[in-house]
């Protein structure tokens, strides 16, 4: 799995400060403890040392080294019970001195027993939807929502639309980074690209990998600005995202105005990742000979050669949906 490297970078930092600071927050209270509890400190004290001694009872030869340990820890035991004894007898809570962690299984270190715990795993998905581009779509664009009624007007339509949304599942589900197909929606405005897209960033992202959902025209701007320092539009994306991402999505190609430098930068990124494996999405409202007509025939070749094509067809529903509101 890819997670998107400054995510993971950025979370990790978190969790490493999250278990400092609630052992900060532990000793901050022990102290406290110790000031106004007479005795506790010795207690405290005491039971700090009993890692040591269970140590030391191990390594050392002898047939009663088990019991040993089992006596050092009968006196741990005690001594535990004395200490919230204590600590309630002063009106403390019982575990006012024991480390509080957000989250007890992985206890603030992301990972149990080398594995990546599910608290992490969680904040990894949800800085994904963030960094995806497209975060307020994913919480409404599912595979779940996406209706194929909008499509039964039409028998044929209902039944490529249906083949569309199984394949797309199915590839959402599976997907397994490098060697992925990469795939060319095409259809015309309105039929459910961006949301079977979407749905299936969401899907992806959920199972761990790096997503990018990113419209032709901003992708085409960041490129422009990393090039030339300047850009049409106020989003700047990220050209190095476009390259590294597990799955790229490319939304509404053909919006863009065209040019040599769009086409030009539109060929390298199609080729690189080709060439690294690395899966691309890509939806247009052109139909096929529309984009021969829009791109170099190295680009065409490798779109209609190399790319798996999803047609969607029906009556626009975004329309649909106006009408019956």
């Amino acid at each position: 799995m890819g997670y998107n490297k400054e995510n993971y970078a950025r979370i990790r930092e978190a969790y490493e400060n999250k278990y400092k600071d609630a052992h900060a927050a532990a000793d901050a209270r022990r102290a406290d403890a110790e000031a106004h509890i007479p005795g506790l400190a010795e207690i405290n004290a005491e039971l700090s040392s009993v890692g040591m001694k269970v140590m030391a009872a191990a390594l050392s030869a002898g047939e009663n080294c088990a019991e040993k340990v089992a006596e050092i820890r009968r006196e741990n035991e005690l001594l535990q019970k004395k200490k919230r004894e204590m600590l309630a007898a002063a009106g403390y809570p019982e575990d006012y001195t024991d480390v509080k962690y957000e989250c007890e299984k992985c206890m603030d270190s992301g990972f149990c027993d080398g594995y990546m715990c599910e608290c992490m795993r969680r904040e990894l998905i949800l800085a994904g939807y963030e960094s995806s581009g497209i975060a307020n779509l994913l919480r409404t664009q599912t595979f779940e929502s996406f209706s194929l009624d909008y499509y039964k007007s039409n028998a044929e339509a209902h039944s490529m639309m249906s083949m569309v949304l199984e394949y797309m599942k199915n590839y959402a589900h599976t997907f397994r980074g490098k060697g992925a197909p990469n795939l060319l929606l095409m259809g015309g405005t309105g039929l459910g690209k961006t949301h079977l897209s979407s749905a299936l960033a969401k899907t992806v992202i959920e199972r761990g990998y790096d997503v990018y959902y990113v419209s032709a025209i901003n992708m085409f701007s960041g490129f422009e600005f990393a090039q030339f320092g300047r850009t049409a539009s106020y989003i700047q994306e990220s050209p190095e995202r476009c390259f590294d991402c597990d799955l790229l999505i490319i939304d509404d190609l053909g919006t863009e105005m065209t040019n040599q430098f769009t086409v030009s930068t539109l060929y390298n990124l199609i080729n690189t990742r080709m060439n690294l494996g690395r899966p691309t999405v890509i939806s247009t409202n052109l139909t096929q000979k529309e984009l021969r007509e829009r791109y170099s025939d190295r680009i065409t070749s490798r779109m209609f050669g190399e790319y798996y094509p999803l047609v969607f067809r029906g009556v626009d529903v975004r329309a649909q949906k106006i009408r019956n509101s």
